[in-house]
């Protein structure tokens, strides 16, 4: 196992994730927010829209789109990314 700093509230924890034990119930419920956001509505445009309208940090939003579940989003924005 690595010993690994969460990218979500950067504790260390040891493990093969990303995130800590902690943040990944948090992460599915972000995760949760942007598939129902986007199966109700169309993709806005931009970033910092999704972002406002479904209540998930952009930061978070940034580090989903790089996972395969959500890299058809990465394309609807133009791979833009707003770094904090």
């Amino acid at each position: 196992m690595n010993f690994n700093k969460c990218l979500r509230c950067g504790c260390f924890f040891s493990s093969e994730d990303q995130v800590c034990p902690n943040c990944q119930t948090r992460d599915e419920v972000d995760k949760k927010l942007i598939r129902n956001f986007l199966a109700d509505n169309d993709i806005p445009e931009s970033v910092e829209s999704l972002a406002f309208q479904s209540g998930v940090n952009i930061k978070n939003i940034n580090r989903f789109m790089q996972s395969q579940e959500f890299s058809s989003l990465k394309d609807s924005f133009n791979n833009t990314e707003i770094k904090l």
